[in-house]
């Protein structure tokens, strides 16, 4: 879990994260002054370039108000902001020294074919090193007495209450990934295994079950947690199955058409696209009209999922309207406000915590709604679903996946904030499609190479956050499902 704290700082501070022309300015800045670059904002946030706001910023004499016009107007009309960098150019950022376990990791891909090296890795220091090597193990290694026993030592030391873990340690990490693991190198050993780790409390244990059971072509294993308490569960046995049996287990998915969570529905709903069904096409559109109902803009995968399975166009999507709001504090951020975020971890995953400096002289609503959102509670006790430690840290959805997350889409703010080492940025799966998701950049600058962009699902980045001070090393140390503590935002 986590808190976050709104911290402010002396001038000095501030005056080290804005752009040059803001160091030195003439008149005071009046209410007018701030009424103005409000309605630019919101202007920019309804995508209305003909709005007389652009006109009136345009000629103002503080080219901090020039350049919100200069950058709102190129935003509006290029969704990519090809034109971001003529914007005045930033301070350089931090950057950070690679820890040595990350160099290690990283050259495991090169060497999964080598026994030797992954039994080396498996007793690394660094535990993301040696889930990595149980991930890359192959039933070329089957013969590896230690590998073996190491695997079947993780399995062993899995605790039946997963639910807390020490700084630097595991908690059902091992024992999960070592599951999968030993379903390729032991296949009649695992099956064993699977049986009792089924019904295993923790549900990220359920989740590698079902794809040890894939590894394992298990599909009654697979039809069983696909109908799992948790959706997360139940989306992993869905998918999986799917690819084993096709529309032979059509039955099943239509039943989880039902379900409340929408990445259920969403991996029912792909796995039903071109069914010969009868009744697939009118359960769909029944599904479809009920998450509709709902009015939740990041259910959009769910409801185009459900439109393509009843045989529709995504374009018949009928996502909730985006209220144009302006937020607390965005003008004041808009203008260099320095406004920082104190992330806390859960004691039970580990506890510590970083710091998150909110660009808002880049992004200034998107920063000023994540603000509003960590002062109402709505971090408190999420936790981060995707880690991939030479990648990047995803999360804080309420659902603990991809496909939930804020009901409101928030929209893109593109600038010239590079994605290096340390940053974070929003999840979106689209243009203006925000969900108020976190990912921390853990490797390279991302923004440069457009096709990395795509990969991660961002390829139109929206508000960056620039993590400070200690952050980034204490973000290396996030297992996949640590949850944050709270998120405290007025802190001094």
């Amino acid at each position: 879990m986590a808190s976050i704290r709104h911290m402010r700082f002396p001038l000095m501070c501030c005056l080290m994260v804005l752009p040059t022309f803001a160091f030195a300015q003439g008149r005071a800045f009046t209410t007018a002054d701030s009424t103005l670059v409000g309605r630019i904002l919101l202007a920019e946030d309804r995508r209305d370039s003909t709005d007389v706001a652009f006109v009136d910023g345009a000629r103002h004499t503080d080219a901090r108000v020039r350049v919100l016009v200069q950058r709102a107007l190129g935003r509006i009309r290029d969704p990519r902001f090809a034109a971001r960098d003529s914007l005045p150019p930033l301070p350089a950022a931090r950057v950070w020294p690679e820890p040595a376990w990350r160099l290690r990791f990283r050259v495991l891909t090169e060497h999964r074919n080598d026994c030797d090296a992954l039994r080396l890795a498996l007793t690394d220091s660094a535990w993301p090193v040696r889930l990595q090597a149980a991930d890359l193990v192959t039933a070329s290694c089957a013969t590896d007495a230690a590998i073996g026993a190491t695997l079947r030592g993780w399995l062993d030391a899995l605790p039946a209450n997963a639910t807390r873990r020490v700084r630097g340690a595991v908690s059902w990490h091992a024992g999960a990934h070592a599951i999968v693991a030993l379903a390729r190198l032991h296949p009649d050993e695992a099956r064993q295994r699977i049986t009792g780790l089924a019904s295993h409390r923790q549900w990220h244990v359920r989740v590698y079950v079902a794809r040890a059971a894939a590894v394992l072509l298990d599909t009654s294993r697979l039809r069983a947690l696909a109908h799992d308490a948790n959706d997360n569960v139940k989306e992993t046995a869905i998918e999986l199955l799917a690819k084993l049996t096709g529309h032979a287990d059509d039955d099943i998915f239509l039943g989880a058409l039902s379900a409340t969570g929408a990445q259920t529905v969403r991996a029912a709903a792909v796995a039903l696209k071109g069914s010969p069904g009868a009744e697939v096409a009118a359960t769909a559109n029944a599904a479809f009209e009920r998450w509709v109902m709902r009015a939740n803009a990041s259910a959009h995968d769910a409801r185009t999922a459900l439109l393509a399975a009843a045989g529709r166009p995504a374009s018949d999507d009928r996502p909730p309207l985006m209220p144009v709001i302006l937020p607390p504090r965005a003008v004041a951020l808009a203008l260099g406000a320095d406004v920082r975020l104190r992330v806390t971890m859960a004691p039970s995953s580990g506890g510590g915590s970083f710091v998150v400096l909110l660009r808002g002289d880049i992004a200034p609503m998107m920063a000023a709604r994540l603000l509003a959102l960590a002062r109402t509670g709505y971090y408190t006790g999420l936790g981060w679903h995707r880690v991939e430690p030479d990648f990047v840290i995803q999360g804080l959805s309420p659902g603990e996946n991809e496909y939930v997350g804020w009901a409101q889409s928030l929209r893109d703010e593109l600038g010239n904030v590079h994605h290096t080492r340390g940053t974070v940025g929003m999840s979106t799966r689209g243009h203006d499609t925000g969900d108020a998701q976190w990912f921390v950049n853990l490797n390279r600058d991302l923004r440069v190479v457009e096709d990395l962009l795509v990969r991660l699902d961002v390829a139109f980045l929206d508000g960056r956050l620039r993590m400070h001070r200690e952050g980034a090393q204490r973000a290396w140390h996030v297992l996949g499902r640590d949850h944050l503590h709270r998120l405290l935002d007025d802190v001094d």
